[in-house]
């Protein structure tokens, strides 16, 4: 086999290449230069080519009949965390791949010659004067076709700003038309060097009944454009929206769902971490969960839910809240041929099976037909899925072994993949009188809240009307009081200081609707993970957003004589963030989210002031549940202060904004706190307990002859001996030292 490269031991198809390498999708070879000479591969569909950097490389040809493409994947990825998620927020949408909600269609022109004529003044256009700050114009004279400059670039550069650009520059681009500029970008897009400045033979039409088409090809090869859904007009429509031509869906690996183990570790105590860790403590999520329960909400669309209808077309599956289809209903669905024929090939072939069985089985089950109630479709339908990355374990080797050649970790170590993101999502809602339920819709697409105002968010888990639920209101305390045997309190503790050491914020997305009147589903949770996962370390800071304008404050207002307390929402994305973040998903992302998306008051500020009335009067109402049972006094200082406020408004005379009250949200005032040594003296003792009742049954079952085969066979004479160790060892006061930096446990 050629020099400098190796094959995976557990899959043939995972290809190891050199770091100077050269992939060539015309030759469709992988070739590169050793003593020997030049080295070579064939460049094959389904393989994946691996460098040393652990960056990932793959062909594909993309949906819609477009051409092949070589498709680069960084080594590392982000975790994303939605903890702390109500009803209908979204948890498992996060995991789902976005790709069932792209659609294909063609690039069309209107009139090729006039257009391209316009495209080309833009390409050769001077935009060195565009600034507002006059200091930085003539500062970049970056051609559209330069190599220097990327298609983000050009996407920002045709894409108004107030901050940014002048009035006159800004004026100047809303008097380009949509379809100009996507033209642009398609020239961008598919520009090569060798092109020059001859572009424009590159591009054509063909000629139909004497007269140019519509449809725009690229050398003689079709175009086509992506497009993707982002909620719903007022009359139950698509909101469609173009994607850049160079984007691609994140690879996902799915984590976790509604139930995970959370463990809070020292960084000083975990070696080869990712680079952007820079925090004393780092938070790790185990999944608890083999088969999760999903509720596909759009699978009744045939054909939209591309992963669920596969899973539908399987053995062994639990359903739940399905209509048990008779022989004769399945015929009917295979005769509606226009509705049957959008199924994918899975689904049709089990329809199919269903409808020609002669015996077995008696009932069928249709993604598209939800149990009828009252000769209405349930909106809560459900199935046991088997977890995705036990599905596809190839996937999960190939990410750990990107892991490892970018850490540089041998086999035998361990991977660390602490949380990178957290994510948590809140289902809104307009008011609903008929059911008198109030409105929820206060949110745009994401918000940012700091701990105070996470924190009164958390311990109420208010969620709008969902299909999960039979109405709306709180879930209690981090969303699963109703599961939950111990008090809220004490995980309300063990998150803060959770979230205190770990420096976690919180980004919270809007499932459902954002704003009274615009209808979202789900689709800024599928959106979150895209957008995360295209910005650097430095990009998701907090701080830097708000530097940076990407992330305004929400003030509290005066309506009718009365203080609207919206500060409780914390902080919202602007424009600036849908053009610069959401810029390297779609071609115009200011259209995505409008200004009344952006802040929903615009939309209806009656409204918005009931469904803010609403959440700070739930906020009391559960906040006093904690005093009428007096676990208040088990709160730890800073949310004891924080249930004052939310009960009474102000705790010993100082109000959510003090100085005081926002200093006690702190790292450095948990880390200099007695109560925050206790938590650490608490865990010391549980510690210590735990490793004498391990020896105390080891030594039992040790001691008993019938026993002997096992204790050898388990080894459990050296497990016995490293027992009594770590019991020593938690009994010792240095132990403390080892435990600062966890979060400790409840002093009961």
């Amino acid at each position: 086999k050629p020099e400098g490269y190796g094959v995976d031991k557990e899959y043939d198809d995972i290809i190891y290449v050199p770091q100077d390498v050269l992939f060539d999708l015309n030759q469709r070879k992988v070739s590169w230069t050793t003593d020997a000479g030049e080295q070579s591969l064939k460049l094959r569909a389904g393989y994946n080519y691996v460098r040393p950097s652990g960056y990932k490389v793959h062909v594909e040809k993309p949906a819609g009949g477009r051409a092949w493409r070589l498709v680069g994947t960084v080594a590392e990825g982000i975790f994303c965390h939605k903890p702390c998620t109500v009803s209908g927020g979204g948890k498992s949408e996060i995991s789902k791949s976005i790709s069932d909600a792209i659609i294909q269609g063609p690039v069309f022109v209107a009139h090729f010659e006039e257009d391209f004529l316009r495209v080309a003044e833009l390409i050769d256009h001077d935009y060195s004067d565009r600034f507002a700050d006059e200091s930085k114009r003539g500062s970049d004279s970056r051609k559209i076709l330069s190599h220097e400059r990327s298609l983000g670039s050009v996407i920002k550069l045709l894409t108004p700003s107030d901050r940014d650009y002048s009035e006159e520059y800004n004026k100047w681009l809303s008097e380009i038309p949509q379809h100009i500029k996507e033209l642009v970008f398609v020239v961008k897009r598919f520009y090569v060097a060798e092109w020059g400045d001859d572009w424009r033979s590159h591009f054509s039409v063909d000629e139909i009944n004497g007269v140019p088409g519509n449809e725009l090809r690229l050398d003689n090869r079709k175009l086509v454009s992506s497009f993707l859904r982002v909620g719903f007009d007022t009359d139950g429509s698509w909101r469609v929206f173009s994607l850049r031509k160079d984007y691609h869906p994140a690879a996902k690996i799915q984590m976790e769902d509604d139930i995970s183990a959370a463990v809070v570790v020292p960084t000083d105590k975990v070696s080869d971490l990712p680079d952007w860790v820079r925090e004393p403590s780092v938070k790790f999520i185990q999944n608890c969960e083999n088969r999760l329960f999903q509720r596909p909400d759009d699978a009744i669309h045939p054909g939209y839910d591309k992963q669920t209808e596969k899973d539908f077309s399987e053995s062994s599956n639990f359903f739940s809240n399905y209509h048990p289809l008779e022989r004769d209903e399945v015929v009917e669905i295979t005769e509606n041929f226009e509705e049957f024929g959008k199924f994918t090939d899975p689904m049709r072939e089990r329809i199919v099976e269903a409808a020609n069985a002669t015996e077995r089985p008696d009932y069928f089950v249709s993604t598209s037909e939800p149990r009828r109630v009252d000769g209405k479709q349930t909106k809560n339908p459900r199935y046991l899925q088997t977890r995705p990355d036990l599905v596809d374990p190839r996937s999960v080797h190939l990410a750990h072994m990107a892991t490892r050649l970018h850490r540089r970790l041998t086999m035998d170590e361990p991977i660390h993949n602490p949380v990178g993101a957290v994510l948590p999502g809140r289902r809104n809602n307009p008011p609903d009188a008929k059911n008198n339920i109030r409105a929820l819709s206060v949110y745009n697409p994401i918000h940012y809240m700091e701990l105070p105002e996470l924190f009164m968010e958390y311990i109420c888990s208010i969620t709008g009307k969902s299909p999960s639920t039979t109405g709306a209101g709180s879930e209690g305390a981090l969303t699963k009081a109703p599961f939950n045997a111990l008090p809220p309190i004490y995980d309300l503790n063990n998150a803060l200081v959770s979230y205190l050491l770990t420096g976690e914020g919180a980004f919270l997305s809007a499932a459902g609707y954002v704003g009274p009147q615009c209808r979202m589903d789900h689709d800024v949770s599928l959106l979150m993970p895209e957008v995360w996962c295209k910005m650097y370390p430095e990009e998701r800071d907090f701080k830097t957003l708000v530097e940076n304008g990407s992330l305004e404050k929400v003030e509290d207002f005066e309506h009718n004589g009365e203080t609207i307390h919206a500060s409780r929402l914390g902080y919202r994305i602007t424009y600036r963030f849908v053009r610069m973040y959401f810029a390297r998903i779609f071609n115009y992302p200011q259209s995505v989210f409008t200004e009344e998306m952006l802040e929903p008051e615009k939309q209806d500020l009656e409204v918005f002031v009931d469904a803010m009335k609403n959440i700070t009067e739930t906020h009391k109402r559960v906040a006093d549940h904690y005093f009428s049972d007096n676990s208040v006094e088990m709160a730890c200082p800073p949310l004891k202060a924080l249930l004052h406020i939310m009960a009474n408004g102000d705790y010993e005379g100082k109000g959510l904004h003090d100085s005081e009250i926002r200093e006690l949200f702190t790292r450095e005032n948990l880390l200099a706190s007695d109560w925050y040594a206790e938590r650490l003296k608490m865990r010391q003792t549980v510690d210590a307990k735990l490793w004498e009742r391990h020896v105390d049954y080891l030594e039992q079952f040790i001691g008993k002859p019938p026993n002997a085969p096992v204790v050898e066979h388990l080894g459990l004479e050296t497990r016995l001996g490293d027992a009594k160790q770590r019991r020593k060892r938690s009994a010792e006061d240095s132990y403390l030292a080892d435990l600062k930096g966890t979060i400790g446990a409840q002093p009961v």
